[in-house]
């Protein structure tokens, strides 16, 4: 199982970042995924996360209305759409597989994912 994770950058407040997570190694539709972050000193929380077929999301209250989540099963790739960037979302992204067979829901426990990509920074200016 491999999750690549790109498209992290500098942005200033306000501004749009697009990341992506390649997935390789098992089948990607059988699986709910994940977005998380950890800022520097803090602990890795939940960002959003969505369903295996797609159907399904939810996201942190933090980032409710500013970033989308969605995938592409076809091409095994996660994505996260992030605008209206602020500077407390400043902190390294990381793509995550399920592990769970639940088809319907989003779990926000980091427990509950079994692999994770490498990361990619995001960093937000003022």
């Amino acid at each position: 199982v491999q999750l690549q994770a790109s498209g992290g950058g500098l942005v200033q407040a306000g501004g749009s970042l697009r990341l992506s997570c390649a997935a390789s190694g098992f089948s990607f539709s059988d699986y709910a995924m994940g977005w998380f972050r950890q800022a520097p000193g803090k602990e890795r929380v939940f960002v959003t996360g969505i369903t295996r077929s797609g159907g399904s999301s939810d996201s942190a209250d933090s980032v409710q209305g500013r970033f989308t989540i969605s995938r592409d099963n076809a091409k095994n790739t996660l994505y996260l759409q992030m605008i209206t960037l602020k500077p407390e979302d400043t902190a390294v992204y990381y793509c995550a597989r399920a592990n769970y067979r639940n088809s319907r829901i989003v779990s926000h426990r980091t427990s509950q994912y079994d692999y994770w990509g490498q990361g990619t920074q995001v960093t937000v200016s003022s």
